[in-house]
């Protein structure tokens, strides 16, 4: 008896062991199959490899920012290379001398505490206090023309489809094509050639920048018409470049809708046709429409570089480039990290806001898993 006691124990272990083991599988089993894990975990692993290639990247840009300093000083105040060194010593907090792999593992330390770095251009002045600074503009200049280009466009496909064949079918159609193809920069460049250069309808000058120095910022009229009055090109800019893509997506996805059989039964049960077309044929025709707005949403960060430099609007697109051109390393791995943010975000949005609002996609999902 005493001889089979360690073999049983040890037996009992084993099952025990296996239990255990099964049970952790199970639950890292269960949690993994929900959607939403995997898709923050995808969403992370993008963010860590953007955020890598990024700083290995725009180290391979030619030059540095101490030397493009230091190039810059000696020009604008004709001292020697040595003096212009020594206040380029005490300006950048940034050891570039540093190997690149240390660079890199102290960039991702601070990244996991949350710290972005401080500007190396603005001394003591912290990536984020940048980004604050620069993103809410972009975010209400293009974020202004795309909800306005989405509201506007479904209203129109939803009526060109419905009235399909006629005069206001081909005209709005057509312009939609032509519209969606132009990119919005060459729009921004005729704005600023031909109605501000050429035939002076537009002040550009006076609409530079985000509001008019001097003006005092609150929630008051005169700021507010001054914030819109400088903000009205860029959303034109937008607006326009962005309303045939919802013009003829509407366009179709409602004539799409149109021949499902719902549609066919509604009316033989004599419905109105508003209510057909509002209950039935808009409600899901926009289904589509409404995860493409959450995921274009998304871009709404980064899509603005060459907009706002031919403007002079100061987002984030405008910073960027001047990051760029100054080799501001920290700002331009910030700003980067915030379209990637702002992109995954948007994708994890739209797949949510698909699934709640068709329960087909949910059910069929959590079948799949």
């Amino acid at each position: 008896m005493a001889a089979t006691t360690p073999v049983q124990s040890q037996a009992g272990f084993d099952v025990g062991g296996r239990r255990t083991y099964g049970a952790a599988r199970n639950l890292f089993g269960g949690i993994w199959a929900t959607p939403i894990v995997r898709a923050l975990a995808r969403g992370l692993l993008t963010i860590f490899v953007v955020s890598t290639m990024t700083f290995f990247l725009i180290r391979l840009l030619p030059g540095n920012p101490v030397d493009l300093y230091i190039n810059q000083v000696i020009a604008e105040t004709g001292i020697t290379y040595a003096q212009a060194a020594d206040q380029a010593s005490g300006l950048f907090n940034l050891d570039l001398k540093a190997p690149l792999h240390q660079q890199y593992f102290d960039f991702l330390t601070r990244l996991v505490r949350g710290d972005l770095g401080n500007s190396l251009l603005s001394q003591g002045t912290p990536v984020t206090s940048v980004l604050l600074a620069f993103l809410p503009w972009t975010l209400f200049a293009v974020g202004s023309g795309l909800l306005l280009s989405f509201v506007v466009g479904v209203v129109l496909g939803l009526l060109a489809a419905y009235w399909r064949n006629s005069i206001f079918d081909t005209a709005v159609s057509s312009i939609g094509s032509v519209v969606s193809s132009v990119p919005n920069y060459l729009v921004a460049l005729l704005f600023v050639v031909f109605l501000g250069t050429q035939l002076r309808i537009l002040p550009i000058t006076e609409m530079r920048g985000a509001s008019t120095p001097g003006i005092a910022p609150g929630f008051t009229p005169a700021y507010i018409g001054d914030v819109l009055f400088h903000g009205a090109l860029p959303i034109t800019v937008y607006f326009l470049t962005l309303i045939g893509h919802w013009i003829l997506s509407m366009k179709s996805a409602t004539l799409a809708t149109l021949e499902e059989d719902y549609v066919t039964v509604a009316r033989a049960r004599g419905l109105a046709d508003r209510r057909i077309t509002s209950a039935y044929i808009g409600r899901n025709a926009i289904l589509p429409l409404v995860t493409q707005f959450a995921i274009s949403a998304g871009y709404v960060v980064g899509g603005a570089l060459f907009v706002e430099l031919i403007l002079v609007y100061p987002g984030l697109g405008l910073k960027l480039y001047q990051a760029i051109q100054q080799r501001d390393y920290p700002v331009m791995q910030g700003i980067v990290l915030i379209i990637t943010v702002s992109v995954v975000l948007a994708n994890i949005l739209a797949d949510l806001l698909y699934s709640r609002l068709d329960p087909r996609i949910g059910r069929a999902g959590g079948a799949a898993g």
